[in-house]
């Protein structure tokens, strides 16, 4: 350690796993009752109907957080509205959270077909997210620079067959034997990847859908729906300091106990909106089957408006609810009800899920 330099590129960068103590007393307690909140909240999921109706809502919502820990920033509205709208007219910022979550579920979805976690996943993860056909840097200068001073913080390694092979060599832990909790692995994983900064730009919000897909792959989520980002968000100070910490003094135990923090907080303020997102639901199918006309009500329309904040006509189409002029009035009758408002979107009519819009974004 005494041999990093931070204006030099830390080509030196050990593989995992690190040759010191890592399960520590502490970081194995910790494990324990994150591991808990984990379980927990992978076990409400199947308390939902349809499990599907978390994905979009909470995964927009870590997209935005993911991307606000970049300075890409958006409002609820604009996200939601965008996500259901046809309209070209949309702001950079919400169009880059949008690609977020667009890699995430690619991700989630390549996953589920190969079942690794390979290069040219986080590769596609990049390409998405940045909107570009680059990949692994292959020219020097990248530095992390701390923007109100200009000091330098860190030099990632440098060169194309360097980082492919600092990448192999991770791929490899991911996939080894378990010499860890895989929540521990993910800790070190996470940290691992960042110091490796292996594309231009983009490497905190690829790190962090690494974070969710490694917890898919171990079996210990279901769906990827735990919103981590906003941990991160409110401690990011600790953040950069403890990444700091473990390249410059090999301080591992502070980093791993922040990120098994990270999780069993997050965990539980999941569990908390999954649980919100269940009773409002049931209550919706409640109201909509008391103030709806007969004709009008069915449980597969008022589970198809929990699917994302706003609907709209094609959305009832697409599921083979009803046909257009039927749907468009299904919508207008809802609205009546109050559980939707209605919206202009271009020449699009959009319709709000008012309370499920409040429980996402209070």
């Amino acid at each position: 350690m005494m041999s990093y330099n931070p204006h030099r590129p830390y080509n030196e960068l050990p593989p995992l796993p690190p040759r010191v103590e890592i399960e520590t007393t502490q970081i194995l307690r910790k494990t324990v009752s994150a591991g808990r909140a984990l379980a927990e909240l992978k076990g409400l999921g199947g308390t939902i109907p349809d499990q599907s109706i978390l994905i979009n809502s909470l995964i927009l919502q870590e997209a935005k957080a993911s991307s606000e820990i970049e300075n890409v920033h958006t409002t609820d509205t604009a996200l939601f509205m965008a996500f259901s709208a046809k309209t070209g007219r949309v702001d950079p910022a919400t169009k880059e959270v949008l690609r977020y979550r667009e890699a995430l579920w690619e991700g989630y979805e390549d996953l589920e077909r190969k079942q690794v976690l390979t290069t040219n996943l986080f590769v596609k993860a990049y390409q998405t997210i940045k909107e570009t056909r680059g990949g692994i840097r292959n020219t020097p200068g990248t530095r992390i620079i701390n923007p109100t001073t200009g000091k330098v913080l860190y030099t990632p390694p440098e060169g194309d067959n360097l980082l492919r092979n600092k990448l192999s060599d991770l791929e490899r832990f991911i996939h080894g034997k378990d010499h860890f909790d895989p929540l521990i692995n993910m800790a070190l994983i996470h940290y691992q990847f960042e110091a490796i900064h292996p594309f231009p730009d983009g490497n905190g919000r690829v790190g962090r859908i690494l974070n969710i897909l490694y917890l898919v792959h171990k079996g210990l989520l279901d769906f990827p729906v735990l919103y981590l980002s906003k941990y991160i968000i409110e401690k990011r100070t600790s953040y950069n300091r403890l990444l700091k910490r473990v390249t410059e003094q090999g301080e591992w135990e502070k980093w791993i106990l922040y990120m098994l923090d990270a999780v069993e907080q997050t965990a539980s303020d999941t569990k908390e909106r999954v649980v919100g997102i269940r009773d409002l639901l049931a209550e919706t199918l409640d109201l909509a089957k008391e103030k709806l006309p007969s004709r009008v009500y069915s449980k597969d329309l008022i589970e198809l408006l929990f699917h994302r904040p706003f609907t709209k006509v094609q959305f009832i189409v697409d599921a083979g609810i009803a046909k257009r002029q039927t749907a468009s009035e299904y919508l207008k009758e809802l609205e009546k009800t109050g559980i939707l408002k209605g919206y202009k979107s271009g020449k699009e009519k959009l319709y709000l899920n008012v309370r499920l819009y409040d429980l996402l974004t209070g």
